[in-house]
């Protein structure tokens, strides 16, 4: 199986508790969208509700 070009596992850090709660991978080829640049609203465990979560690189 060939390895995927272009592509890159990154964190979505929740910006309310600072948590690192999910792991993604996203397409780095031609540059990261302003889209996700601005954050996906996913769900917060320790907080119980959705929150804004950003992109963060380990």
């Amino acid at each position: 199986m060939a390895k995927s070009q272009g592509r890159e596992y990154v964190w979505l850090q929740c910006t309310e508790t600072n948590d690192l709660n999910y792991r993604i991978q996203i397409n780095t080829r031609g540059g990261v969208p302003d889209s996700m640049k601005d954050g996906f609203r996913k769900y917060c465990r320790r907080l119980h509700k959705h929150t804004i979560h950003r992109i963060k690189r380990k």
